[in-house]
């Protein structure tokens, strides 16, 4: 017998004599339960459920390159590229009294690599028509092209406000936080305001009456606009009237402005637009503001503005305005803008 067939055989007697144990039982783990995400049609288009939550989320944001023109609007040059970022997200659920809504706004801005700003946009939360936060208020509102000069310097505002509203109306009041209003000489960044807005569609109408109080100041302004569609597009008219320079509106004692939004295609919309201004002072700094319009000049302004759809989400807009105060140098301005919006 050889060598080989010894090994065996003591292999097959080693088995033989051994007792079979059990081998030990291999345990699998329970997964983990995983929650995808669903959708939320509750509030509209976009929203998704948060989850492990009942709240419903939003996200949406634009990129937008912009090159504006305009004497030394880059310094020493007439012409200057900023780039935009912005995301926006919207918080939904249902409470008893209603959605309670909260929103965020982050923006940043960069005007080249190294000069770049980044600030909360909008920051606020509403619930039964009651917002409180960092929001725009009714005066941020204009027209539909970029002729119009009709809103406040400022147009941001920590405030409170309570708006009723139905499918085709709106009223509201608001307490507002003007820090960063327009302040005359000698006066500091401590001042409150109180604005009114009330608006809504009939048919193919739409109008807008705005109002405020600047307590500091001690002065206010009103605004009314109105749209209508007339013929291939729409006729936009508004007039603003200021008892003195205020934090609401100050680049005039009043102004009148109208412009006729042409659709000329369903992608492509040319807009002519004009504004009368009595008493001019100009878009102003925000301090030393004079105590009336006494004395200031009339000036007048015309523009046009080109909308285009490049495809789903994707835009291109291109502005030219014309100014001309009485009794000083007349000026051009313009920009030229991409925007993909998602």
């Amino acid at each position: 017998m050889n060598i080989k067939m010894v090994l065996l055989a003591s292999a097959a007697a080693f088995a033989a004599s051994t007792p079979v144990l059990a081998a030990d039982a291999i345990v699998a783990a329970e997964p983990e339960p995983v929650e995808y995400v669903r959708v939320c049609d509750a509030y509209g288009t976009g929203y998704f459920y948060i989850p492990g939550t009942e709240t419903c989320l939003k996200i949406e944001g634009y990129i937008r390159f912009q090159v504006n023109v305009g004497e030394n609007v880059g310094g020493d040059s007439d012409w200057d590229a900023v780039t935009r970022g912005q995301v926006q997200f919207t918080a939904k659920s249902d409470t008893e009294y209603g959605p309670l809504t909260g929103v965020i706004v982050l923006q940043a801005n960069a005007d080249n690599a190294s000069t770049q700003e980044t600030k909360l946009d909008s920051a606020y939360l509403d619930v039964a028509g009651f917002r409180a936060g960092l929001f725009y208020s009714w005066w941020d509102d204009g027209l539909s092209g970029e002729t119009d000069d009709i809103g406040s310097v400022e147009t941001l505002h920590n405030s409170i406000r309570y708006q009723y509203e139905t499918g085709t109306f709106y009223a509201g009041l608001s307490v507002d936080e003007l820090e960063d209003g327009v302040f005359k000489t000698g006066e500091a960044p401590n001042n409150v305001g109180v604005a009114f807005g009330i608006g809504g569609t009939a048919g193919a109408f739409s109008y807008q009456v705005t109002g405020g109080w600047d307590f500091d100041n001690e002065d206010g302004a009103i605004r009314a606009m109105g749209t209508a569609e007339l013929g291939p597009g729409t006729l936009g008219l508004a007039a603003v009237y200021s008892s003195g320079p205020n934090s609401y509106y100050s680049q005039a004692e009043w102004a009148v402005a109208a412009e006729y939004a042409i659709k000329a295609t369903d992608k492509l919309k040319i807009t002519p637009g004009v504004q009368y201004y009595g008493k001019y002072w100009g878009t102003p700094a925000k301090l030393g503001a004079p105590d009336d319009f006494d004395g200031l000049d009339d000036a007048w302004k015309a523009g046009l503005t080109v909308d285009y759809q490049i495809v789903d989400n994707f835009y291109a807009k291109a502005s030219v305005q014309y100014l001309k105060p009485e009794h000083e140098d007349d000026s051009w301005t313009g920009y030229f803008r991409l925007q993909r919006s998602f």
